[in-house]
């Protein structure tokens, strides 16, 4: 497993951090967000998922990858 921390604009909220995380789950992704930070520490298998993936299904959401 990778893991990597990703700035993330906009989350605000509990809804914000069930949202992101919520994302990450079907891709095989697990993300931990950091509100405070702005942040998100992702784990995935590089394998299955690209980077890039992960940040599309972060930024459907609503948010921005920085």
């Amino acid at each position: 497993m990778k893991e990597v921390t990703l700035q993330v604009e906009g989350m605000s909220c509990g809804h914000c951090v069930k949202s992101v995380e919520g994302a990450l789950e079907p891709l095989g992704a697990r993300g931990v967000v950091d509100l405070a930070g702005k942040s998100v520490k992702v784990a995935y298998d590089e394998g299955k998922v690209s980077l890039e993936q992960i940040k599309e299904a972060i930024e459907e959401q609503g948010y921005d990858v920085v």
